[in-house]
């Protein structure tokens, strides 16, 4: 399956968004400090952790540019997996601590500066909103999966933007410390079902988004084949899908037979999200060595 993605723009998409996220966060902190909202400081938090996200994501993008070498011979995707488990542990205990003072003072709440929480809220919709606009612009899946993210973070600005002005027009400081729970539970769920899925992809479960018995049907419709087994899908990263399947044919063909064959093969799985395929032909009398697969 050809690409033609500019890979150095992507790269460039990615480095432009990791310098505004990583700035703006270590604005945040002072801000979250000066102003004592401790929504301010999960969302600092939260963007710490997407700085983090980003800057990994730079990194193995630039790894991955590299391609194969001899130790590792399917390139540097699953590196990736790595900085998502790190993001998530960070993410994880940084959100714990802050919830063990955000849910106390939702009983004992502390004043906070709520002007100073407003112009800071209008502050991070525009850098968050800036970094989405230049990741959307960009075609890897890598820049899309952390353009939506983003865009989460301004939808959780808009919610203190909210409730900077309900603090500022009504005496309501239980707001602050209750945004900060809110937005450490929603950081707790991302981190729970990123790891999840970075679990699945390390144990190397068929990605969800494919059907084995789908593609072992779409195969078993091309007339030369009597048998499909020993049919396996995983994903390296969870987005580049890897396959390998046994094919036992209804009788011996010719190496130019068998090239066509294959071509047929694989354009049978070029919409099924499957970036490479290793195909093992088999005779029709021919005894698969390999315990035969039940899918």
């Amino acid at each position: 399956m050809a690409h033609n993605h500019d890979h150095s723009q992507g790269t460039g998409n990615l480095k432009v968004a990791f310098f505004l996220n990583l700035g703006f966060t270590i604005i945040e902190i002072i801000g979250g400090l000066y102003t004592n909202s401790l929504a301010i400081l999960s969302d600092a938090l939260h963007d710490l952790g997407d700085s983090l996200s980003l800057g990994l994501s730079w990194y193995f993008q630039n790894l991955s540019n590299k391609g194969r070498t001899r130790n590792y011979s399917y390139g540097y995707k699953r590196f990736s997996l790595l900085g998502a488990i790190i993001n998530a542990v960070v993410l994880a205990v940084g959100s714990t601590f802050i919830l063990t003072h955000a849910v106390p003072q939702l009983f004992n709440p502390e004043k906070t500066n709520a002007e100073g929480m407003f112009y800071l809220a209008i502050l991070g919709v525009i850098v968050n909103g800036a970094a989405v606009l230049k990741l959307r612009k960009g075609e890897s899946m890598n820049e899309k999966v952390v353009s939506l993210h983003l865009l989460e973070d301004v939808l959780g600005w808009a919610a203190v933007l909210v409730g900077s002005i309900l603090m500022m027009y009504f005496d309501a400081p239980f707001v602050d410390p209750l945004l900060s729970v809110l937005i450490s539970l929603y950081v707790i769920y991302n981190v729970y079902k990123n790891l999840k899925k970075s679990m699945l992809v390390i144990l190397q479960a068929t990605p969800s988004e494919i059907s084995l018995e789908e593609i072992k049907n779409q195969l078993l419709d091309i007339t030369e084949i009597i048998e499909i087994h020993d049919l396996h899908v995983w994903s390296l990263d969870g987005n580049y899908n890897v396959m390998s399947v046994h094919v036992r044919l209804e009788q011996d063909y010719k190496l130019s037979e068998l090239s066509d064959l294959k071509g047929k093969m694989r354009s049978r799985l070029h919409d099924k999200s499957i970036e490479h395929v290793t195909i093992e032909i088999e005779g029709k009398e021919e005894d698969c060595s390999y315990g035969k697969s039940k899918i």
